[in-house]
């Protein structure tokens, strides 16, 4: 049979949308099979070709738009969206974790009303701890930050702790929230996250070479060290500056969507050339370093112990 054409406006649909438009039961698993329409959940469908442009972190976001948009007509509320649903809702890094949708209710219905693409969590949410974030009830910055860390371990949790303050959370409130916390499951991570935590990290990335750095118990660099060169200011990740050592970590674009343009990537190199006339030395890392543990122990103290002698 002849598959009926998608809609032209849109990419998003619920099952009664696209009866609306004329399709049937059988018409919409056919554009399914056809691989034009992708089943996002439950009575949901996005356009296939949307869907595969997209890179992982903003298909972990559709899933969000994808539950809020089908249970629109199936849902009586109560619910907001909290932990890592929140925190990619609010734009925090967020590394290693799963993609489903995370839910905070009063109550637990059974796991077959949420659904098993959704990870529900019982518990109270005052409407102080709730913000309206991209038009969907979702908790706070603070309190999305808090629950997170709660839940994940500690250099997970130190990942969305950095960013989080990066974007302005109250660093007093979470001292308040983890106080209030005490003897639950999860408080020390929280603790030891917001001890640890650097708001000029860039990236998950600086992030977790940071947190190597110190349980490797090396020379601790200093992040985001500016240096004048001849062709401009160039900021490295982190730098050694006695040893004029500088540690570039280049693993955003597998991760985070972000891929640099060619200028862009031109001009630091140019910048880092200048540099390295000037007596500096570069190592750069990807993401696979981070899990070679005693290989990255071992080439940055041979870079340190190889560092000129200051005169």
């Amino acid at each position: 049979m002849s598959v009926r054409a998608l809609p032209e406006r849109g990419y998003m649909w619920r099952t009664d949308e696209l009866l609306r438009f004329g399709h049937s039961s059988r018409s919409i698993k056919a554009l399914v099979d056809a691989g034009q329409l992708h089943r996002m959940r439950y009575g949901c469908y996005i356009r296939s070709s949307t869907w595969q442009a997209q890179g992982p972190r903003r298909q972990a976001m559709e899933r969000i738009i994808a539950h809020a948009h089908g249970t629109l007509t199936t849902s009586t509320g109560g619910f907001v969206y909290s932990h890592l649903s929140a925190a990619r809702l609010h734009g925090l890094f967020v590394w290693g974790v799963d993609d489903k949708v995370h839910i905070l209710h009063p109550s637990r219905p059974s796991s077959d009303r949420w659904g098993m693409d959704v990870r529900g969590h019982t518990g109270i949410c005052d409407e102080d701890d709730v913000a309206t974030v991209r038009g969907l009830r979702a908790t706070t910055l603070e309190r999305t930050i808090a629950d997170c860390a709660m839940m994940l371990s500690y250099p997970k949790a130190l990942v969305i702790m950095d960013h989080g303050l990066r974007l302005g959370a109250d660093a007093a409130l979470l001292a308040r929230m983890a106080a209030a916390s005490a003897g639950k499951r999860g408080v020390r991570t929280l603790r030891k996250a917001l001890d640890n935590a650097d708001p000029s990290s860039e990236s998950a990335g600086e992030t977790m070479t940071r947190n190597l750095i110190q349980r490797l118990r090396i020379k601790p660099p200093q992040p985001q060290f500016e240096v004048q060169s001849r062709v401009g200011l160039y900021r490295m990740d982190f730098a050694w500056k006695e040893e004029k050592l500088a540690l570039e970590f280049d693993g955003r674009t597998k991760y985070f969507d972000f891929k640099p343009t060619d200028e862009v990537i031109f001009e630091e190199r140019r910048r880092e050339k200048a540099l390295i006339e000037e007596g500096w030395r570069f190592i750069r890392i990807e993401w696979k370093d981070l899990f070679q543990e005693r290989a990255f122990k071992e080439r940055i103290l041979r870079a340190l112990r190889a560092s000129p002698p200051q005169g």
